[in-house]
């Protein structure tokens, strides 16, 4: 067990918990930290504090840099998941953490438990070789992937911390030597799919049970005390990954590398690898380079979704019924039409419409969106700085700077301008007034597609300048 130290660091005085550590070692190795021989302090998530009962006015960046850097005096041992899982749809039973751990279990002050999982820490029994650390350009293009989730309403983890560590790392992704860091990351979970997967390939009933047990007790408390509540908890997390899946397309995100070790079983999103946001709207999108016959690209993103659910099964119908089981899958369809439905209706503005009215309008939206191949996010932010009430007044009013030669193009777009405007046309005024803060808070003006975040690691890599990268978040947070 780790020293622990002093109160006088708000990081390591938090209300740590044991909760997964009391499952017993069947479950994870406990692990040591590397040793690095810099510690620069280049992000820390201000944001995240008062979740934990911390003011950040009361933490300095060197207790940042003793706790997640140094990992000094740590509250509790760190711990390397055990897990396999489906990479590209084959089985390895060879995964596990392998650059990371878990720091620790804390109580937020809103009574949920959030895990801190490190990113680049060093090597573990898990590394298949490798160094076990995280680039610098990795952990920044983490950090913005967590932050515009965020704001665009993903339910995401988030960066706590990002610390440069001062060695030379060799990638073939990228030019190398390239620098490195560490990350924590914080989140609802780290129990994967993988982690149930595991068990199931090692004929651990008994362990299975316990860990599901624990899933229900600590991530789904509601269901407790019910005599079906595995079954339970399985149809709720189908609701919910398939609603993640539903914000994921609606922010035009590709996460690019869904294997089931990268799902969550609190149906969160995590560990964002090379992902990318869409540069036009393109259902053949593919964000990583390797994913050769595009698995998982954009438009294949529910239904892989719905692919690791069912495989899922698996490691579960040890102590669920193959009935159950099935009839919480079943739902997946359903929960992502309607979620996707709202959530591209709210990116539009509007509030709840009529299935059909919502479908014709989303349709004509896509296609418009297709065949033009302008800027997917650049589209909606344009709805939200032009929108106007006085678009119902006619709809010429409706964007009338967009110009567009092509003949078959145009009248697409004048048929989606006919459709806004005619449900305008519907709608009560006070509803019509809601449109705009609709507009406002579902798009932001700034999303990090690849160009920029090219554009602020070539500042970084080039003259060690973090000013565009502070700038960036500033704008994706606004």
């Amino acid at each position: 067990m780790p020293a622990i130290a002093s109160s006088s660091n708000p990081l390591l005085s938090c209300a740590y918990e044991p909760a997964l550590e009391l499952l017993g070692d069947d479950y994870y190795d406990i692990v040591a930290a590397a040793e690095f021989p810099l510690h620069q302090l280049r992000f820390r998530n201000n944001d995240l504090l008062p979740v934990l009962g911390i003011d950040p006015a009361t933490v300095l960046d060197d207790d940042f840099i003793t706790a997640f850097g140094k990992f000094q005096h740590a509250p509790r041992p760190f711990l390397a998941l055990r897990y396999h899982g489906y990479q590209f749809g084959v089985y390895n039973p060879a995964l596990g953490d392998g650059r990371g751990f878990l720091y620790g279990q804390v109580r937020g002050i809103d009574g949920e438990l959030y895990d801190f999982g490190t990113k680049g820490s060093g090597t573990t029994p898990y590394s298949r070789g490798g160094d076990g650390r995280l680039t610098l350009k990795g952990g920044v293009r983490e950090v913005l992937a967590a932050e515009a989730l965020h704001r665009m309403g993903v339910r995401t983890s988030r960066c706590l911390s990002l610390i440069e560590t001062g060695e030379q790392l060799w990638r073939g992704d990228e030019p190398s030597p390239t620098r490195s860091s560490v990350m924590v990351r914080m989140q609802r979970s780290h129990i994967r799919f993988g982690t149930f997967e595991r068990l199931h390939a090692l004929d651990r009933k008994d362990l299975i049970a316990i860990l599901l047990e624990h899933v229900v007790e600590q991530y789904y408390p509601h269901l407790q005390g019910e005599h079906d509540r595995y079954a339970l908890f399985y149809a709720e997390l189908v609701e919910r990954v398939a609603e993640l899946a539903a914000q994921w397309m609606a922010a035009g995100f590709c996460h690019a590398v869904l294997n089931t070790d990268n799902m969550s079983i609190t149906g969160e999103s995590f560990d964002y690898g090379p992902f990318a946001f869409l540069p036009a709207y393109d259902p053949s999108f593919t964000a990583a380079y390797f994913d050769y016959y595009g698995r998982y690209s954009y438009a294949n993103q529910p239904g892989i979704c719905r692919w690791n659910l069912e495989m899922l099964q698996a490691p579960l119908s040890r102590v669920i019924t193959p009935m159950d089981l099935e009839r919480g899958i079943e739902k997946f369809g359903s929960v992502y039409d309607r979620a996707y439905r709202q959530q591209m209706l709210n990116k539009l503005g509007f509030g709840e419409l009529t299935e059909t009215i919502a479908d014709e309008l989303l349709a004509t939206t896509t296609l418009f969106l297709r065949e033009s191949q302008v800027s997917y996010h650049s589209f909606f932010a344009q709805l939200r700085q032009h929108f106007s009430p006085t678009w119902r007044d006619a709809v010429e009013q409706i964007l009338p700077d967009v110009q567009i030669l092509d003949d078959e193009l145009n009248l697409i777009w004048q048929n989606w301008k006919t459709q806004y405007f005619n449900l305008l046309l519907c709608l009560p005024e006070s509803e019509v007034e809601a449109i705009k803060p609709h507009l406002m808070m579902k798009n932001p003006l700034t999303v990090p597609v690849r160009p920029e975040i090219e554009a602020v690691w070539q500042k970084i890599t080039e003259q060690d300048d973090w000013t565009d990268f502070y700038m960036l978040l500033e704008r994706i947070r606004a």
